[in-house]
């Protein structure tokens, strides 16, 4: 070999190839952005068959105003993720809003917590062994005023001695177990006393003063019970004005007491009474 030939340097010549190499990984992430956006096409696709009208204006209101500021086609929605606080979760300026309106819901609630109350009351008393000799006696209703808990005599078994106002043992017991459920409840409770059409009188002591002071005993066995003073709205005694059966005045159903959980709007009108008799005098 030529020496000459031997010191010619060699070249090696690169072929570039073409953009369309295949064999790349760069068309794969065009792909997947392509496949990405097919999926999220058809997703809208059903989505939108699958929502009514109202739906539909809600979320053009929220794209169209996503804070809720002004009102937009979807304004009766409520806005997602972080727009903040749409019109139609509480529009306070709406004129359709009235105070009566709020007033009607914060007694609906009010009510469901007192069935909510009776419920309860009626589970202690079906299964706690102090009431268990006392079911029949033990009367839970809903009234206009509250929830009222009636305490009934029965033959052989009166709340108190006849003509005293001084409780049986029993009776405080039921007292007791009643005290421990409704002073956890926040409204405040009346109680009044009641007792049958049988003449009593002691020249100046009769039907009228009985019942206040069985209504008063009452009171401070609650109160021992752990109910706060301050919950107590009234004490009175209807004597046998008011019956629980007044086609026979003389049975012993009639003589009982009666507690009532208040509904605020009635405790609120027993104080504003009450300081109108104070500045009265």
């Amino acid at each position: 070999m030529d020496p000459a030939e031997s010191k010619r340097p060699i070249i090696v010549k690169k072929v570039k190839k073409g953009r369309h190499d295949f064999h790349g990984g760069s068309w794969k992430v065009a792909f997947a952005d392509f496949a990405t956006a097919m999926m999220a096409f058809f997703l809208l696709l059903w989505l939108m068959g699958n929502t009514d009208q109202e739906q539909k204006q809600a979320i053009s209101g929220y794209f169209n105003d996503p804070a809720g500021t002004s009102a937009t086609p979807g304004s009766k929605s409520i806005p997602i993720g972080e727009g903040g606080a749409n019109d139609a979760i509480i529009n306070l300026k709406d004129p359709k809003i009235t105070e009566d309106d709020i007033e009607d819901l914060a007694e609906q609630q009010e009510r469901e917590r007192l069935n909510q109350l009776q419920t309860q009351l009626e589970e202690l008393v079906d299964t706690s062994d102090a009431f268990a000799a006392f079911k029949e006696q033990i009367i839970i209703d809903i009234t206009p005023n509250g929830l009222r808990i009636q305490i009934v005599d029965k033959d052989k078994r009166p709340m108190f001695d006849s003509g005293s106002s001084e409780l049986k043992v029993y009776s405080r017991r039921i007292l007791y177990g009643l005290a421990d459920v409704l002073k956890k409840v926040p409204n405040k409770l009346s109680i009044t006393g009641h007792t049958d059409a049988t003449p009593f009188d002691l020249g100046n002591y009769g039907n009228w003063e009985l019942s206040a002071d069985r209504a008063n005993a009452a009171r401070r066995a609650l109160t021992r019970g752990g109910i706060p003073g301050e919950k107590i709205a009234r004490v009175e005694g209807f004597a046998d004005s008011v019956l629980f059966d007044k086609e026979h005045p003389t049975s012993p159903i009639n003589r009982r007491i009666a507690i009532i959980v208040l509904k605020q709007n009635i405790s609120d009108a027993i104080e504003e009474a009450a300081g109108q008799f104070t500045d009265e005098d």
